[in-house]
């Protein structure tokens, strides 16, 4: 159902509920409170109603139904519209997931426009509602327990991301090929993530700065910096975060060029390894070929051939192939290859 709560609030006490959102705006200014009305993915005729009953400004409104805004503040006249980006993590994935939350706030109405299930405002409402005192300061109580949930909602997302970042650092040495994959999905989480965050200071500080110029709104401010207080303190270990990343990156880089320089050093000294023995056997091989051949041309039984009736012939063979084997042994080891 797109209307989630419609209510009026009168000296931080929940009054009668309106009938419907047409008699929202006229009740409230009756009883002198502020309207707050919560809407959940509301159809464009819903929007419709509830811009021409507080008199929306048309370019805020065409964001709201355009949706996919980034986070911002703007200043319509006496109105804000705020644009937040809740974050939460998922478990079950190991993933972030973004939400859209968007805020009309006047001087006598809140509207909260849901476009996820992220933050559950139906417990901020609750929570609001039993603090008469916070409420009784009007729409702007609203805007700051809404930036106050979104911000704390915050936190779970940064200790499931750290927790990832421990996890990437075990995989970095223990040779995980999905490792460099793990270390890309989650950049770009850290990216969406700083996208969501990092606005917020901006918009907190032009917040500031509006309410110093605001009587009565001291103690508003106070809620507001520390607020901003808890978005700094995200932001830097977000920063953080993307800088582990990318040192993670580089050292899988570089433990993968250690690994490839490894593997070719084993190589060559295989490969060299391997040379030197054929060379020795290369060696041998024509040492003992030498003697060989000589025994082979004797061998041959030929009728006519001179030497085999010469007295000095078979000494001379001998001699032949010892001096063979001999001058090629003395070469080859004089190269080196014995």
């Amino acid at each position: 159902m797109p209307l989630v709560d419609n209510a009026v609030y009168v000296k931080g006490i929940r009054t009668p509920d309106p009938i419907n959102l047409d008699t929202t705006h006229e009740l409230s200014q009756e009883r002198k409170g502020f309207a707050w009305i919560s809407l959940y993915r509301p159809t464009e005729d819903e929007v419709q109603v509830v811009a021409t009953e507080f008199n929306l400004h048309h370019l805020a409104v065409e964001d709201t139904l355009t949706g996919h805004q980034r986070p911002k503040l703007e200043r319509y006249g006496d109105t804000l519209f705020i644009v937040l980006r809740p974050a939460r993590y998922i478990d079950s994935t190991e993933q972030v997931e973004f939400g859209e939350v968007h805020l009309f706030i006047g001087p006598d109405f809140a509207i909260t426009i849901m476009h996820a299930e992220s933050p559950k405002l139906a417990g901020v409402r609750e929570r609001v509602e039993n603090s008469p005192e916070l409420l009784a300061r009007g729409p702007r109580a609203v805007m700051y327990a809404v930036l106050d949930q979104v911000v704390d909602d915050y936190l779970p997302v940064v200790a499931g991301l750290e927790t990832d970042i421990d996890e990437i650092e075990d995989q970095l040495f223990g040779s995980d090929p999905t490792v460099s994959r793990r270390i890309y999905e989650l950049s770009r989480e850290v990216i969406a993530f700083q996208r969501a965050t990092q606005p917020l200071q901006v918009m907190l500080s032009e917040l500031k700065n509006m309410l110093r110029r605001e009587e009565g709104a001291l103690e508003l401010k106070r809620e507001i910096r520390d607020v901003e207080d808890h978005v700094i303190r995200v932001v830097e270990r977000v920063d953080g975060f993307r800088t582990l990343l990318q040192n993670a990156l580089v050292t899988h880089s570089t433990l993968i060029a250690q690994r490839q320089n490894d593997e070719t050093r084993t190589l060559s000294e295989t490969s060299l390894r391997q040379g030197e023995e054929v060379k020795k056997i290369s060696s041998w091989a024509a040492i003992l070929f030498a003697p060989t051949l000589v025994g082979a041309i004797y061998g041959m039984n030929f009728d006519h051939m001179p030497e085999l009736d010469w007295e000095w012939g078979y000494p001379f063979s001998l001699s032949l192939m010892v001096a063979l084997g001999g001058g090629l042994y003395l070469v080859f080891k004089r190269k080196g290859w014995l």
